[in-house]
Protein backbone atom coordinates (compact mmCIF):
# COMPACT_ATOMS: atom_id res chain seq x y z
CA UNK A 1 0.00 0.00 0.00
CA UNK A 2 2.72 2.36 0.99
CA UNK A 3 3.62 2.51 -3.02
CA UNK A 4 0.47 2.94 -4.08
CA UNK A 5 0.40 5.68 -1.59
CA UNK A 6 3.58 6.86 -3.59
CA UNK A 7 2.62 7.00 -6.52
CA UNK A 8 -0.53 8.70 -5.85
CA UNK A 9 1.36 11.89 -3.85
CA UNK A 10 3.65 12.00 -6.91
CA UNK A 11 0.57 12.39 -9.39
CA UNK A 12 -1.25 14.58 -7.26
CA UNK A 13 2.00 16.78 -7.07
CA UNK A 14 2.46 16.88 -10.95
CA UNK A 15 -1.43 17.96 -11.22
CA UNK A 16 -1.21 20.51 -8.86
CA UNK A 17 2.69 21.61 -9.50
CA UNK A 18 1.31 25.05 -11.53
CA UNK A 19 -0.59 26.34 -8.20
CA UNK A 20 2.39 25.57 -5.54
CA UNK A 21 5.44 27.12 -8.52
CA UNK A 22 2.77 30.27 -8.78
CA UNK A 23 2.49 30.43 -5.05
CA UNK A 24 6.31 29.65 -5.25
CA UNK A 25 7.22 32.65 -7.39
CA UNK A 26 4.16 35.09 -6.34
CA UNK A 27 4.33 34.44 -2.90
CA UNK A 28 7.49 32.78 -1.93
CA UNK A 29 5.88 30.05 -0.29
CA UNK A 30 7.24 26.60 -0.24
CA UNK A 31 10.96 27.41 -1.09
CA UNK A 32 12.41 26.38 2.41
CA UNK A 33 13.58 23.10 3.97
CA UNK A 34 13.40 20.46 1.01
CA UNK A 35 15.61 18.34 2.36
CA UNK A 36 13.53 18.10 5.56
CA UNK A 37 10.16 17.73 3.70
CA UNK A 38 12.44 14.60 2.38
CA UNK A 39 12.90 13.31 5.85
CA UNK A 40 16.47 14.77 6.10
CA UNK A 41 15.44 16.44 9.51
CA UNK A 42 17.64 17.23 12.67
CA UNK A 43 18.97 14.19 13.88
CA UNK A 44 18.58 12.98 17.53
CA UNK A 45 21.45 11.44 19.39
CA UNK A 46 22.16 10.01 22.76
CA UNK A 47 19.69 7.43 24.68
CA UNK A 48 17.02 10.07 26.01
CA UNK A 49 13.17 9.19 24.91
CA UNK A 50 11.87 11.64 22.35
CA UNK A 51 8.77 12.92 21.95
CA UNK A 52 7.78 13.97 18.59
CA UNK A 53 4.75 16.94 18.15
CA UNK A 54 3.47 17.83 15.05
CA UNK A 55 1.28 20.79 14.84
CA UNK A 56 0.41 21.68 10.92
CA UNK A 57 0.26 25.59 11.21
CA UNK A 58 -0.30 28.42 13.70
CA UNK A 59 -3.11 27.44 15.56
CA UNK A 60 -2.09 23.84 16.21
CA UNK A 61 1.52 25.45 17.15
CA UNK A 62 -0.07 28.10 19.18
CA UNK A 63 -2.14 25.13 21.23
CA UNK A 64 1.25 22.96 21.69
CA UNK A 65 2.52 25.43 23.37
CA UNK A 66 0.74 24.51 27.05
CA UNK A 67 0.75 21.10 26.61
CA UNK A 68 5.26 21.27 25.88
CA UNK A 69 5.29 23.29 29.25
CA UNK A 70 2.71 20.47 30.96
CA UNK A 71 4.73 17.81 29.71
CA UNK A 72 8.25 19.26 30.92
CA UNK A 73 6.58 19.37 34.22
CA UNK A 74 5.27 15.91 34.32
CA UNK A 75 8.08 13.83 31.78
CA UNK A 76 10.92 15.83 32.68
CA UNK A 77 13.50 12.77 31.35
CA UNK A 78 11.93 13.31 27.76
CA UNK A 79 13.53 15.44 24.89
CA UNK A 80 10.58 17.19 23.13
CA UNK A 81 11.16 18.03 19.17
CA UNK A 82 8.41 20.25 17.08
CA UNK A 83 7.53 19.72 13.85
CA UNK A 84 5.22 21.92 11.55
CA UNK A 85 3.93 22.11 7.77
CA UNK A 86 2.98 25.48 6.73
CA UNK A 87 5.09 28.59 6.53
CA UNK A 88 3.37 30.12 9.33
CA UNK A 89 3.52 27.21 11.24
CA UNK A 90 7.06 26.83 10.87
CA UNK A 91 7.75 30.40 12.25
CA UNK A 92 5.56 30.28 15.37
CA UNK A 93 7.45 26.96 16.01
CA UNK A 94 10.47 28.72 15.90
CA UNK A 95 9.64 31.55 17.68
CA UNK A 96 8.03 29.63 20.65
CA UNK A 97 10.05 26.73 21.19
CA UNK A 98 14.01 27.28 19.41
CA UNK A 99 16.43 27.16 20.32
CA UNK A 100 15.67 25.18 23.62
CA UNK A 101 13.72 22.14 20.93
CA UNK A 102 14.54 21.07 17.55
CA UNK A 103 12.20 22.20 15.29
CA UNK A 104 11.45 21.16 11.87
CA UNK A 105 9.54 20.51 8.64
CA UNK A 106 7.07 17.58 8.71
CA UNK A 107 8.22 15.19 6.05
CA UNK A 108 6.14 14.35 2.94
CA UNK A 109 4.31 11.21 3.39
CA UNK A 110 6.31 9.42 0.82
CA UNK A 111 7.62 6.08 2.01
CA UNK A 112 11.15 6.80 2.03
CA UNK A 113 11.11 10.41 3.17
CA UNK A 114 9.07 9.14 6.35
CA UNK A 115 11.82 6.46 7.37
CA UNK A 116 14.39 8.61 7.06
CA UNK A 117 12.96 11.04 9.06
CA UNK A 118 11.51 8.69 11.83
CA UNK A 119 15.21 7.00 11.67
CA UNK A 120 16.65 10.65 12.30
CA UNK A 121 14.42 11.39 15.06
CA UNK A 122 13.82 7.96 16.96
CA UNK A 123 10.54 9.05 18.66
CA UNK A 124 9.23 7.05 21.56
CA UNK A 125 6.05 8.53 20.86
CA UNK A 126 4.44 10.66 18.56
CA UNK A 127 1.79 13.44 19.08
CA UNK A 128 -0.60 15.01 16.46
CA UNK A 129 -2.34 18.07 17.01
CA UNK A 130 -5.91 17.99 15.98
CA UNK A 131 -4.99 15.63 13.27
CA UNK A 132 -3.02 15.32 10.38
CA UNK A 133 -3.61 11.20 10.34
CA UNK A 134 -1.04 10.31 6.88
CA UNK A 135 -1.02 6.70 5.81
CA UNK A 136 2.46 6.32 4.87
CA UNK A 137 3.45 7.59 8.29
CA UNK A 138 1.25 6.00 10.19
CA UNK A 139 1.94 3.01 8.59
CA UNK A 140 5.46 3.34 9.52
CA UNK A 141 5.48 4.04 13.10
CA UNK A 142 3.20 0.82 13.10
CA UNK A 143 5.99 -1.33 11.76
CA UNK A 144 8.69 0.24 14.48
CA UNK A 145 6.05 0.00 17.49
CA UNK A 146 5.99 3.94 18.18
CA UNK A 147 2.90 4.62 19.70
CA UNK A 148 1.08 7.82 17.49
CA UNK A 149 -1.96 9.75 19.46
CA UNK A 150 -3.65 12.68 18.52
CA UNK A 151 -4.67 15.42 21.01
CA UNK A 152 -7.02 18.04 20.34
CA UNK A 153 -8.52 16.31 17.60
CA UNK A 154 -11.09 16.89 15.62
CA UNK A 155 -13.28 15.75 12.79
CA UNK A 156 -15.15 18.66 10.67
CA UNK A 157 -19.15 17.83 9.76
CA UNK A 158 -18.49 19.73 6.17
CA UNK A 159 -15.41 18.47 5.60
CA UNK A 160 -13.58 15.97 7.06
CA UNK A 161 -16.64 13.59 7.82
CA UNK A 162 -17.92 13.64 4.37
CA UNK A 163 -14.60 13.01 2.91
CA UNK A 164 -13.62 10.10 4.99
CA UNK A 165 -16.72 8.53 4.71
CA UNK A 166 -16.72 7.78 1.31
CA UNK A 167 -13.29 5.66 2.45
CA UNK A 168 -15.13 3.36 3.85
CA UNK A 169 -13.40 0.59 5.76
CA UNK A 170 -9.99 2.17 4.40
CA UNK A 171 -10.62 5.14 7.08
CA UNK A 172 -11.30 2.66 9.63
CA UNK A 173 -7.96 0.92 8.87
CA UNK A 174 -6.53 4.62 8.98
CA UNK A 175 -7.69 5.68 12.76
CA UNK A 176 -7.00 2.43 14.04
CA UNK A 177 -3.55 2.55 13.48
CA UNK A 178 -3.66 5.49 15.97
CA UNK A 179 -2.94 4.42 19.17
CA UNK A 180 -5.49 7.15 21.10
CA UNK A 181 -7.16 10.35 20.23
CA UNK A 182 -7.85 12.33 22.78
CA UNK A 183 -11.21 14.79 21.24
CA UNK A 184 -12.73 18.39 21.88
CA UNK A 185 -16.03 17.32 22.13
CA UNK A 186 -18.55 14.59 22.13
CA UNK A 187 -19.90 15.11 18.25
CA UNK A 188 -16.18 14.86 17.20
CA UNK A 189 -15.94 11.30 19.28
CA UNK A 190 -18.73 9.94 17.46
CA UNK A 191 -18.22 10.91 14.29
CA UNK A 192 -14.50 8.93 14.64
CA UNK A 193 -16.53 5.97 15.80
CA UNK A 194 -19.20 6.11 13.19
CA UNK A 195 -15.86 6.13 10.57
CA UNK A 196 -14.83 2.51 12.00
CA UNK A 197 -12.49 3.89 15.18
CA UNK A 198 -12.75 1.81 17.93
CA UNK A 199 -14.84 3.05 20.88
CA UNK A 200 -11.65 2.19 23.38
CA UNK A 201 -8.98 4.48 21.39
CA UNK A 202 -11.24 7.84 21.23
CA UNK A 203 -11.25 9.59 24.71
CA UNK A 204 -13.07 12.76 25.05
CA UNK A 205 -10.76 15.29 26.67
CA UNK A 206 -11.94 18.80 25.83
CA UNK A 207 -10.66 21.65 23.72
CA UNK A 208 -6.90 22.99 24.40
CA UNK A 209 -6.87 25.89 22.93
CA UNK A 210 -9.35 27.56 25.74
CA UNK A 211 -5.76 26.67 27.81
CA UNK A 212 -4.27 28.55 25.45
CA UNK A 213 -5.31 31.93 25.86
CA UNK A 214 -4.94 34.22 29.34
CA UNK A 215 -8.01 35.16 30.55
CA UNK A 216 -7.52 39.18 31.20
CA UNK A 217 -9.15 42.60 30.99
CA UNK A 218 -6.36 43.90 29.52
CA UNK A 219 -2.99 43.75 27.79
CA UNK A 220 -0.02 45.51 28.70
CA UNK A 221 0.78 46.72 24.95
CA UNK A 222 -2.56 47.42 24.25
CA UNK A 223 -1.52 51.81 25.50
CA UNK A 224 1.40 51.60 23.05
CA UNK A 225 -1.00 49.86 20.14
CA UNK A 226 -3.37 52.61 21.12
CA UNK A 227 -1.17 55.75 20.67
CA UNK A 228 0.65 55.00 17.78
CA UNK A 229 -2.87 54.24 15.89
CA UNK A 230 -4.11 57.99 17.01
CA UNK A 231 -7.08 56.30 18.98
CA UNK A 232 -9.05 58.43 21.53
CA UNK A 233 -12.17 57.64 23.19
CA UNK A 234 -14.59 56.66 20.30
CA UNK A 235 -15.72 53.09 20.13
CA UNK A 236 -13.36 50.65 18.23
CA UNK A 237 -15.44 47.48 15.83
CA UNK A 238 -12.29 45.39 15.20
CA UNK A 239 -12.66 42.68 12.91
CA UNK A 240 -10.45 39.59 13.05
CA UNK A 241 -9.30 36.99 11.08
CA UNK A 242 -10.94 38.09 7.74
CA UNK A 243 -11.30 36.19 4.57
CA UNK A 244 -11.60 37.09 1.07
CA UNK A 245 -14.84 38.33 -0.25
CA UNK A 246 -15.64 39.22 3.99
CA UNK A 247 -13.78 42.87 3.94
CA UNK A 248 -16.31 44.52 1.21
CA UNK A 249 -19.15 43.80 3.36
CA UNK A 250 -17.79 44.81 7.15
CA UNK A 251 -16.97 48.08 4.83
CA UNK A 252 -20.76 48.34 4.12
CA UNK A 253 -21.78 47.62 7.08
CA UNK A 254 -19.21 50.06 8.85
CA UNK A 255 -20.56 52.86 6.06
CA UNK A 256 -24.59 51.92 7.30
CA UNK A 257 -23.29 51.86 11.04
CA UNK A 258 -22.20 55.28 11.02
CA UNK A 259 -24.94 56.97 9.76
CA UNK A 260 -26.40 55.91 13.04
CA UNK A 261 -23.40 56.30 14.87
CA UNK A 262 -20.89 58.86 13.89
CA UNK A 263 -17.87 58.32 16.08
CA UNK A 264 -16.83 54.36 15.60
CA UNK A 265 -13.81 53.35 14.23
CA UNK A 266 -12.93 50.05 11.95
CA UNK A 267 -10.36 47.77 12.22
CA UNK A 268 -9.39 45.23 9.79
CA UNK A 269 -7.25 42.24 10.80
CA UNK A 270 -7.09 40.01 7.92
CA UNK A 271 -5.60 36.32 8.81
CA UNK A 272 -3.24 35.57 6.09
CA UNK A 273 -0.15 38.32 5.38
CA UNK A 274 -0.46 37.80 1.88
CA UNK A 275 -3.23 39.61 1.61
CA UNK A 276 -2.30 43.13 3.25
CA UNK A 277 -1.78 44.89 0.09
CA UNK A 278 -5.65 43.58 -1.73
CA UNK A 279 -7.63 44.72 1.73
CA UNK A 280 -5.63 48.34 1.98
CA UNK A 281 -7.00 48.76 -1.93
CA UNK A 282 -10.49 47.64 -0.75
CA UNK A 283 -10.07 50.46 1.78
CA UNK A 284 -9.38 52.79 -0.56
CA UNK A 285 -11.87 51.86 -3.04
CA UNK A 286 -14.66 52.23 -0.71
CA UNK A 287 -13.58 55.87 -0.49
CA UNK A 288 -11.97 55.55 2.97
CA UNK A 289 -8.22 56.60 4.36
CA UNK A 290 -6.25 53.51 4.99
CA UNK A 291 -4.07 53.45 7.97
CA UNK A 292 -1.50 50.64 8.10
CA UNK A 293 -0.35 49.65 11.22
CA UNK A 294 3.13 48.69 9.67
CA UNK A 295 3.44 52.47 8.84
CA UNK A 296 2.41 53.61 12.68
CA UNK A 297 5.45 52.34 14.60
CA UNK A 298 5.08 52.27 18.85
CA UNK A 299 6.19 55.41 20.44
CA UNK A 300 5.45 58.06 18.01
CA UNK A 301 1.82 59.27 18.27
CA UNK A 302 -0.75 58.96 15.17
CA UNK A 303 -3.57 61.20 13.97
CA UNK A 304 -6.98 59.57 12.45
CA UNK A 305 -8.60 61.39 9.62
CA UNK A 306 -12.37 61.14 10.59
CA UNK A 307 -12.82 58.38 7.60
CA UNK A 308 -10.12 56.56 8.61
CA UNK A 309 -9.78 52.63 8.68
CA UNK A 310 -6.97 50.95 10.34
CA UNK A 311 -5.41 47.84 8.85
CA UNK A 312 -3.61 45.74 11.32
CA UNK A 313 -0.92 44.55 8.73
CA UNK A 314 1.66 42.98 11.42
CA UNK A 315 2.21 39.64 12.51
CA UNK A 316 0.76 38.64 16.20
CA UNK A 317 -0.77 41.38 16.77
CA UNK A 318 -4.62 40.72 16.44
CA UNK A 319 -4.98 39.74 20.27
CA UNK A 320 -3.74 43.60 21.05
CA UNK A 321 -6.21 44.92 18.63
CA UNK A 322 -9.17 42.55 20.54
CA UNK A 323 -8.04 44.25 23.78
CA UNK A 324 -8.44 48.09 22.28
CA UNK A 325 -11.96 47.02 20.85
CA UNK A 326 -15.42 48.15 22.13
CA UNK A 327 -17.13 45.43 19.74
CA UNK A 328 -15.30 42.27 18.22
CA UNK A 329 -16.60 40.70 15.12
CA UNK A 330 -14.30 37.26 14.22
CA UNK A 331 -14.02 37.06 10.45
CA UNK A 332 -14.37 34.06 7.65
CA UNK A 333 -17.26 33.83 9.07
CA UNK A 334 -20.07 35.87 6.90
CA UNK A 335 -18.37 33.67 3.83
CA UNK A 336 -17.85 29.74 3.62
CA UNK A 337 -14.79 29.92 4.94
CA UNK A 338 -14.99 28.00 8.22
CA UNK A 339 -14.61 30.89 10.87
CA UNK A 340 -11.52 32.22 12.52
CA UNK A 341 -10.46 31.97 16.26
CA UNK A 342 -13.22 33.10 18.57
CA UNK A 343 -11.41 32.33 21.80
CA UNK A 344 -9.09 35.20 22.01
CA UNK A 345 -11.73 37.75 21.86
CA UNK A 346 -13.96 36.36 23.80
CA UNK A 347 -11.09 35.71 27.17
CA UNK A 348 -10.59 39.37 27.04
CA UNK A 349 -13.92 40.18 27.45
CA UNK A 350 -15.36 41.41 24.88
CA UNK A 351 -18.78 41.77 23.27
CA UNK A 352 -18.03 39.24 20.20
CA UNK A 353 -19.87 38.23 17.32
CA UNK A 354 -19.03 36.15 13.77
CA UNK A 355 -20.87 34.82 10.88
CA UNK A 356 -22.92 31.47 10.74
CA UNK A 357 -19.90 29.49 8.90
CA UNK A 358 -18.16 28.66 12.02
CA UNK A 359 -17.67 24.60 10.86
CA UNK A 360 -13.71 24.67 12.20
CA UNK A 361 -14.74 25.93 15.41
CA UNK A 362 -16.96 23.99 17.36
CA UNK A 363 -16.24 26.33 20.25
CA UNK A 364 -18.23 28.69 18.77
CA UNK A 365 -21.92 26.82 19.76
CA UNK A 366 -20.74 27.31 23.02
CA UNK A 367 -19.86 30.76 23.38
CA UNK A 368 -23.27 31.69 21.49
CA UNK A 369 -24.59 29.84 25.12
CA UNK A 370 -23.19 32.45 27.32
CA UNK A 371 -23.04 35.80 25.76
CA UNK A 372 -21.48 35.63 21.97
CA UNK A 373 -23.59 36.08 19.00
CA UNK A 374 -24.25 34.88 15.42
CA UNK A 375 -25.16 37.17 12.56
CA UNK A 376 -26.38 35.29 9.83
CA UNK A 377 -25.64 38.50 7.25
CA UNK A 378 -24.13 41.41 6.78
CA UNK A 379 -27.50 43.38 8.15
CA UNK A 380 -27.59 41.29 11.61
CA UNK A 381 -23.87 42.27 12.03
CA UNK A 382 -24.71 46.05 11.76
CA UNK A 383 -27.61 45.81 13.98
CA UNK A 384 -25.98 43.66 16.62
CA UNK A 385 -23.03 46.15 16.45
CA UNK A 386 -25.34 48.70 16.81
CA UNK A 387 -27.23 47.65 19.87
CA UNK A 388 -24.34 47.23 22.05
CA UNK A 389 -23.24 50.80 20.85
CA UNK A 390 -26.53 51.86 21.82
CA UNK A 391 -25.88 49.83 25.12
CA UNK A 392 -22.46 49.75 26.76
CA UNK A 393 -24.35 47.73 30.11
CA UNK A 394 -25.40 45.30 27.82
CA UNK A 395 -22.06 45.01 25.61
CA UNK A 396 -20.31 44.56 28.95
CA UNK A 397 -22.19 41.88 30.51
CA UNK A 398 -21.95 40.03 27.33
CA UNK A 399 -18.68 40.38 27.31
CA UNK A 400 -18.44 39.28 31.01
CA UNK A 401 -20.43 35.83 30.28
CA UNK A 402 -18.59 34.82 27.77
CA UNK A 403 -15.27 35.21 29.34
CA UNK A 404 -16.68 33.43 32.40
CA UNK A 405 -17.33 30.56 29.58
CA UNK A 406 -14.18 30.40 28.31
CA UNK A 407 -12.12 30.27 32.24
CA UNK A 408 -14.62 27.25 32.78
CA UNK A 409 -13.61 25.58 29.87
CA UNK A 410 -10.20 25.35 30.87
CA UNK A 411 -8.20 22.16 31.93
CA UNK A 412 -8.00 20.39 28.67
CA UNK A 413 -4.16 20.50 28.40
CA UNK A 414 -3.47 18.36 31.27
CA UNK A 415 -6.28 15.76 30.58
CA UNK A 416 -4.31 15.38 27.31
CA UNK A 417 -1.02 15.22 29.46
CA UNK A 418 -2.27 12.67 31.56
CA UNK A 419 -3.90 10.67 28.29
CA UNK A 420 -0.32 10.40 27.01
CA UNK A 421 1.32 9.84 30.26
CA UNK A 422 -1.19 6.22 30.31
CA UNK A 423 0.29 5.76 26.78
CA UNK A 424 3.39 5.55 27.52
CA UNK A 425 3.26 3.63 30.92
CA UNK A 426 3.28 6.56 33.44
CA UNK A 427 0.77 7.46 36.12
CA UNK A 428 -0.18 11.32 35.78
CA UNK A 429 0.76 13.27 38.53
CA UNK A 430 -2.10 14.07 41.01
CA UNK A 431 -0.92 17.46 42.48
CA UNK A 432 -0.38 19.90 39.87
CA UNK A 433 3.84 20.13 39.20
CA UNK A 434 4.54 16.96 40.03
CA UNK A 435 6.22 14.19 37.60
CA UNK A 436 4.61 11.47 36.58
CA UNK A 437 5.99 7.96 37.56
CA UNK A 438 6.85 4.32 36.57
CA UNK A 439 3.57 2.19 37.02
CA UNK A 440 3.96 -0.68 39.23
CA UNK A 441 4.15 -3.73 38.00
CA UNK A 442 2.34 -6.75 39.65
CA UNK A 443 4.96 -9.63 40.10
CA UNK A 444 2.69 -12.69 39.92
CA UNK A 445 4.25 -15.43 41.55
CA UNK A 446 3.76 -19.20 40.50
CA UNK A 447 3.86 -22.50 42.42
Amino acid sequence: MGFVFDIAYFLALVLTSPIWVYRMIRHGRYRADWSQRMGAVPKCYGIQPTLWIHGVSLGEINAARGLVDELHVQLPDFRVVVSSTTETGMAAARKHFAPGHEVFRWPMDFTWSVARALGRVRPNLVVLMEGEAWPNFLAACNKREIPVVVVNGRMSPNKGYPRYKKLGPLAARLFNRLTAIGVQDESYAERFVELGMERSKVHLTGMMKFDSVEVADSLPNQAALKSALGLGDEPLLVAGGTGPGEETLLLDVYKTLREAHPTPRLAIVPRKPERFDEVSRLIESAGCGCVRRSRRPDGQPGLLESNDVILGDTMGELRTFYALASVVFVGRSLVPMGGSDMIEAAALGKPTCFGPYTFNFPQAEGLTRHGAVCVNTPADLQRQVSAWLADPAAAKQAGRDVQKYVQSQQGATRRNVELLCHVIGREPAIVPGDVATEKLQEKVQTT
